[in-house]
């Protein structure tokens, strides 16, 4: 039986998840916006210490990451930098 103890720590822990996550996207974004790519930003210390590969999964389905994403490419059409020669 779970007692009501158990109901608020599994709580207050699903809440410290969430904004690991958050500071988690913020990293991400600011990274990509400062020209990284993602698969960079995503394999950073920063990151791994911080995420599993499942709260990982969650966070590249935030749509925050798509938009600077979307945002990245759209320069990279505009300078015709496409980054190939990386």
């Amino acid at each position: 039986m779970t007692t009501i103890a158990d109901k608020i720590q599994s709580f207050l822990d699903d809440l410290a998840i969430d904004a690991v996550e958050e500071r988690v996207v913020e990293y991400v974004i600011r990274e990509v916006h400062n020209g990284r790519k993602l698969a960079e930003a995503l394999s950073d210390p920063y990151v791994r210490n911080r995420l599993s590969e499942e709260k990982l999964a969650h966070v590249l389905e935030n749509p925050e990451i798509a938009t600077a994403l979307e945002s990245q490419i759209a320069q990279s059409f505009k300078k015709k930098e496409f980054g190939f020669l990386d």
